[in-house]
């Protein structure tokens, strides 16, 4: 193999866009890898570890645009690269052809549109604080989907927005919705009462897209990973549960996130405290006691978090959902995938593309089945040694840097040749009894990952089949039927594919649980000690 690459100085495109690039590019023949990136030091990292990175590219500077191709020859590799410029000239003028107008600069932009108060910032790291300050300037709200800010930037574009009264979401903020507008990675909702303030982008597509199936959605705030870090305090999770607070479209509230430091937990709770609307706390992982001391309504899964957030808005009691079909019907559908397994069938193979899920799906089995091994685990001598190979119950947040910047593969929300490979490699281990997988729909996300999953699939269970072993899968998928993707029509190929499909990332777990263990921790599950 020859690899190739070619630079283009002072050519920025944003993260999701060279993704695509970059997957179409791998599927051309001859070609074994491809990487379209900004030559930033970290992705000369990445590219060197890749056995990928050119002189030409290590001499790049971060403003500057690399393709890099592995292929066959050094005329094709030339070819893709050349077909990559094709590509990316093809999706600019689209792009054009549907915007009204393109601006060159923020200010620009901001003169002609006086009324406009919210900007979203997708530049190199290294520029985005330089454009959020200015936003802030101009007394914008900012959403930095960027990533490669410093904590440092972080910090003092928080304490600037919040001295302004402006919302900094971000950066590396996934997923946002204002006033019915998704930004980022986000889900088509329908308008509704309640409202979000989320540390995960994942977490807040589940929340708001099972909300959205009852009475709606008001606004999505995402805050970014690290909000509630002691450095930065929650400032963005505080601003956030204000601005719904005191907006009247808002009945009922939910905050989401990883669990806080102590410090920053009692500040969140304190600030509940004044907010006289309906409200459900998810802590993910975290002791719910605290919440409850605060005198809120805790919840212990994404989608215990919308099903209270939902009965609280209607005026009923808060109630768990475990599974949302009967137990008659769970209890079959979990025999059915148990008793073709054998007596070494033991264990669960989570192949992941949301870090959220991952995390969910690992604290609700480790209760059911014990430890779960994982690239990002509970605790840290559950680490994988190697994050290919797995090793007794084990999950793998395939959306993890290892799993794409590294080796220059786009996300798996976008990007599913490594989930592919995962499968088929874990149909092929003979302990392996359940494969648990989450599906992301919405914008951003792949146009069809039901159909691109579901021929692996099948393909997965008849090499467990001539193994002379029986391999269950297990599923969830986040989004709703106003999807461009469509909920519904995700679900029924994968049901075709013969995976056995849950209502919700939790569920999907306790079904893979069930499944393993041949029906053991019913009882557990059943009566709710999870």
């Amino acid at each position: 193999m020859v690899a190739k690459s070619r630079i283009y100085k002072g050519e920025y495109r944003d993260s999701i866009f060279l993704m695509r690039i970059s997957q179409q590019l791998v599927g051309l023949d001859g070609v074994k890898q491809a990487s379209a990136i900004m030559a930033t030091d970290a992705n000369k990292e990445l590219l060197k570890d890749a056995g990928t990175l050119t002189d030409e590219v290590a001499q790049a500077g971060p403003n500057d645009l690399a393709i890099v191709v592995d292929a066959v020859s050094p005329e094709r590799a030339e070819e893709a690269i050349s077909k990559a410029r094709e590509m990316m000239a093809e999706v600019v003028g689209e792009r054009a052809e549907k915007a009204e107008v393109v601006y060159r600069t923020l200010d620009s932009a901001a003169e002609a549109n006086p009324d406009s108060n919210l900007v979203l910032i997708s530049v190199p790291g290294a520029f985005a604080a330089r454009e959020a300050e200015r936003a802030l300037e101009l007394g914008m709200h900012v959403m930095i989907f960027s990533d490669g800010v410093s904590l440092e930037d972080e910090v003092r574009l928080k304490q600037l927005g919040r001295e302004r009264g402006l919302l900094v979401m971000g950066p590396d903020c996934g997923t946002s919705i204002i006033n019915g507008i998704g930004l980022g990675f986000a889900n088509v909702v329908k308008r509704g009462p309640i409202g979000i303030v989320a540390a995960s982008g994942t977490g807040a597509q589940e929340v708001s897209s099972l909300i959205s199936a009852g009475p709606g959605i008001s606004h999505v705030i995402g805050t970014g990973g690290r909000d509630l870090h002691d450095e930065v305090g929650g400032i963005t999770m505080l601003m956030g549960l204000q601005y719904l607070a005191d907006d009247p479209g808002t009945q009922a509230i939910v905050l989401i996130s990883k669990p806080p430091s102590p410090t920053v937990a009692k500040r969140i709770l304190d600030a509940t405290r004044q907010v006289k609307k309906s409200m459900v706390v998810c802590f993910l992982g975290g002791d719910p006691k605290l919440i409850e001391e605060a005198g809120l309504i805790p919840a212990t899964t994404l989608e215990d978090a919308a099903a209270k957030a939902i009965a609280l808005q209607r005026g009923e009691k808060p109630k768990s959902t475990i599974f949302s079909a009967s137990f008659d019907e769970v209890k079959k559908t979990a025999e059915g995938g148990y008793k073709g397994l054998k007596p070494g069938q033991r264990y669960i193979r989570g192949i992941y593309s949301g870090g959220t899920f991952c995390s969910e799906a690992m604290l609700i089995t480790r209760d059911l089945v014990g430890d779960v091994y994982s690239n990002m685990p509970l605790k840290p001598e559950l680490k994988l040694e190697d994050s290919n190979r797995s090793k007794e119950h084990a999950f793998v947040d395939m959306g993890d840097d290892e799993f794409t910047a590294k080796i220059g593969k786009p996300h798996p929300m976008i990007y599913h040749e490594l989930r592919q490979k995962r499968m088929l490699a874990e149909a092929s281990d003979p302990e392996t009894a359940v494969i648990l997988l989450d599906v992301v729909l919405g914008y951003g996300a792949h146009e069809d990952p039901g159909g691109a999953l579901a021929p692996t699939i099948v393909q997965a269970k008849k090499i467990a089949e001539e193994g002379g072993r029986y391999l269950s899968v297990v599923a969830s998928v986040c989004g709703t039927p106003q999807d461009p993707q469509n909920l519904t029509s995700q679900e029924e190929k994968l049901r075709g594919a013969g995976v056995v499909v849950m209502s919700s990332n939790a569920q999907a777990a306790r079904m893979a649980a069930l499944i393993a263990t041949k029906g053991k921790v019913w009882e557990k599950i059943a009566g709710g000690k999870l």
